[in-house]
C-alpha cells in the first residue's frame, strides 16, 4: 500500500500511518546513571504517545471502512432495485415463447382445417368433420395456451410490482425507473382476439375477418 491516500466513490483513505518509531528501551548504563523510575517514566510515556497515534489511525480506517459500507448498502439497494426491471424482462420473455408456441398450435390447425376443407369443396374427399375438429382442437389448445400464458403473466407482474412498492415504501430498494406496460402483453392479447375470431369462423362458418 502507498503512503498517498486512495479515492473511491468520493471517499479519501487515510495516509498509511508511518508514525513515529518505538521508543528504545533504556539502557543499564542510563538506568544506573540517573533516577531509574524517571528513566522508565519518560520510557512509558513515549510508548503511550505511540499507542495514541496508532489508536487515532485505526478510528480513522474504522470511519474509512463505516462510509465505504455505507456506499456499498447504497449499491446494493439499486442492484436489486434493477433486479426487478431484469425479472419483468425475463416475465416477458416467456411469454413471448408461450406466444410462439401458441401461434404455431393455431396456425397448423387452420392450416389443417383450410386445406381439407378446400379439398371437400374440390370433392376430393367426402368426410371432412375428421380433420376440420382435428385443425379445430390444435386452435383451442393454441387459445388456450395463450389465455393461460396472459393470465399468469398478468398475475406475476402484479405481485412483482407489489412488492416492489413495499420494498420501496421500507427504504430497501430503489424505484427510479418507470414500470412502463409490457408491449408483449399487449400484442398477446390482440393474438387472442385474432385466434378468437379464427375459431368461430371456422366453427360457425363466419367470415369474421372480412
Amino acid at each position: 500500500m502507498s503512503e498517498a491516500q486512495e479515492e473511491k466513490g468520493g471517499l479519501i483513505r487515510p495516509a498509511r500511518n508511518v508514525g513515529e518509531p518505538v521508543p528504545p528501551i533504556p539502557e543499564a548504563e542510563a538506568a544506573a546513571s540517573e533516577d531509574p523510575s524517571t528513566v522508565f517514566s519518560h520510557f512509558r510515556t513515549g510508548l503511550s504517545r505511540h499507542r495514541t497515534g496508532l489508536s487515532e489511525h485505526r478510528t480513522d480506517l474504522s470511519e474509512y471502512r463505516t462510509d465505504l459500507s455505507g456506499h456499498r448498502t447504497e449499491m446494493s439497494m439499486r442492484r436489486t432495485g434493477m433486479s426487478f426491471q431484469r425479472t419483468r424482462m425475463s416475465a416477458d420473455r416467456t411469454l413471448m415463447s408461450e406466444m410462439r408456441t401458441a401461434l404455431s398450435l393455431i396456425g397448423f390447425g387452420f392450416t389443417i382445417n383450410q386445406a381439407f376443407q378446400k379439398m371437400h369443396d374440390a370433392g376430393s374427399i367426402q368426410n371432412v368433420n375428421a380433420p376440420r375438429n382435428f385443425g379445430v382442437a390444435l386452435l383451442v389448445f393454441g387459445i388456450v395456451l395463450l389465455a393461460g400464458g396472459i393470465f399468469r403473466h398478468v398475475q406475476f407482474e402484479t405481485e412483482l410490482r407489489d412488492r416492489r412498492k413495499i420494498m420501496t415504501e421500507d427504504g430497501l430498494i430503489h424505484s427510479d425507473s418507470r414500470f412502463p406496460i409490457s408491449v408483449t402483453l399487449v400484442i398477446a392479447v390482440c393474438l387472442l382476439a385474432l385466434a378468437l375470431a379464427a375459431v368461430l369462423g371456422i366453427i360457425f362458418n363466419l367470415a369474421l375477418l372480412g
